[in-house]
């Protein structure tokens, strides 16, 4: 008898499935317990400011977002078209589309002369002639294209991804997926100039993330941050013992309630302002900047939008310096509409160049000079572009199908240019680069893959590029 080579009958189909049974289903519960649609834990607001893994090594740690509201034309500024001046007052000889006031006149010339700059010759406007000395560090992209030709829509778009309301903006997924650095700032910070984009302030929104997300507005000036300043009658000691109890408070809800995310923000945000009370006024305070600084951003000059401006760029810096994730400049008033000039094309394009031309040429220098531009990706974009030929005989209407933005710092191959639109300077023709790669790009810097980076909401894994984007991996270095 050699019971050492006995082996026990195999299990039927049958009898397995009906063992195993209950250990399949605990698989599956526990991977809908995971799901946060099926009561899965989800991050705290109190954690949002922890500083987070990437999915791989990142170029960039912090982003500057020069938002140029309103559409600045490309013709104008970074894209060259010979044609324009070769049929100057002619009627276009491509098909037109619908435009936003549908008045199509005829080709209009580029008012500003275009000069080769820099050690890789790329051609500026002279509207940009502090800029074109940095042209060195910069990736213009002259293929870009929106899907949107009204403001309040591609404003949107630009931000969040959507042209709807509602979405979260770029800046709100930038901090949800890499947290900051910067325990006594916000994450992202918005810094007004003056003009509010249409669109409001959901452009800054962080949509259906948790509420920390969101963009903290500053205004211009030194009273940037509202009631911000404690008050005299009180310690910081018993401003603390009364978050304390606010928390302890809050803390006996959320115990009876469960998580609520406007409850767990409204704790976490008293607590920033709390911190933010030192920080900000510190922030703000330029006077350790050197004389020679504040004149590289232009706060010297005699133009106030120059000067107001110049103070955003050299902030932007400053929160750079303290850890800050992602900083967005809003243009300042000039008395023109925004860059979006149906009309007086060219003294309104020039007020807005004056008032950022200085400002964001001594960001980039300093930042460079500070060692900063390696980790910082500086974006110029407006919403769209503007059209090649005129609106009434001195303006240029909204253009999506083709229009210029630049990168720089962070990871960008610099003195490069991107794709091209056709001789008109209306159509991108080569290399088309939509928002939603512009945002992958982004991303990608920042260590990023945008199709991980996601968020669970109404039953499906939702992303800022929604199911679309490419890395534009030519710009890259």
């Amino acid at each position: 008898m050699h019971c050492n080579r006995f082996q026990t009958a195999p299990f039927s189909r049958r009898e397995m499935l009906a063992r195993c049974a209950n250990g399949f289903g605990a698989l599956a519960l526990t991977a809908l317990l995971d799901d946060p649609a099926f009561g899965g834990q989800v991050e705290r607001p109190e954690s949002a400011g922890a500083v987070r893994r990437t999915h791989f090594a990142p170029k960039a740690t912090s982003v500057i977002f020069l938002f140029m509201d309103g559409g600045p034309s490309q013709v104008d500024t970074f894209d060259p078209k010979p044609r324009l001046d070769r049929e100057h007052g002619q009627p276009i000889k491509v098909k037109t589309h619908p435009t936003q006031f549908n008045n199509v006149g005829n080709v209009l010339k580029c008012p500003w002369a275009f000069r080769n700059s820099g050690e890789s010759g790329i051609p500026v406007s002279d509207l940009f002639r502090n800029v074109s000395e940095c042209v060195d560090d910069m990736a213009i992209v002259r293929s870009m294209v929106s899907n949107f030709s009204e403001h309040t829509s591609a404003n949107y778009f630009m931000h969040t991804g959507s042209g709807l309301q509602g979405r979260p903006s770029h800046g709100a997924w930038v901090t949800y997926g890499l947290g900051s650095e910067c325990q006594d700032l916000p994450g992202f910070v918005v810094l007004n100039g003056g003009l509010i984009p249409p669109g409001g302030a959901d452009c800054f929104n962080n949509g259906f993330l948790p509420a920390t997300y969101q963009g903290s507005v500053f205004k211009a000036g030194r009273e940037a941050v509202a009631n911000i300043q404690s008050a005299s009658d009180r310690s910081a000691d018993s401003q603390r013992r009364k978050l304390s109890l606010m928390r302890s408070l809050d803390q006996g809800v959320l115990d009876r309630m469960g998580h609520h995310d406007s409850l767990e923000s409204s704790i976490a945000n008293y607590e920033l302002a709390f911190r933010m009370q030192a920080a900000v006024p510190d922030l703000l305070n330029l006077t350790n900047e050197s004389k020679a600084t504040q004149a590289l951003y232009g706060l010297d000059e005699t133009y106030v939008p120059t000067q107001i401006y110049g103070r955003l760029c050299l902030l932007a810096r400053r929160l750079v310096e303290r850890g800050v994730r992602f900083i967005e400049l809003l243009c300042p008033n000039v008395g023109a509409d925004r860059w979006d000039q149906h009309s007086s094309l060219k003294s309104g394009h020039e007020n807005n160049a004056r008032a950022v031309d200085k400002p964001i040429a001594g960001l980039l220098k300093d930042l460079k000079a500070r060692g900063l531009l390696e980790t910082t990706l500086v974006v110029w974009a407006g919403e769209f572009g503007r059209t090649p030929m005129a609106q009434g005989s001195d303006g240029r209407d909204h253009n999506p199908y083709g229009f210029s933005i630049w990168l720089a710092g962070g990871g960008i191959k610099g003195g490069t240019i991107h794709g091209a639109t056709d001789d008109y300077g209306y159509h991108a023709v080569e290399n088309k680069v939509e928002i939603h790669d512009l945002h992958a790009t982004m991303l990608h810097l920042l260590g990023m893959d945008h199709t991980r980076l996601t968020s669970r909401f109404g039953g499906r894994d939702m992303r800022l590029t929604d199911v679309h984007g490419e890395v534009v991996k030519a710009i890259l270095a």
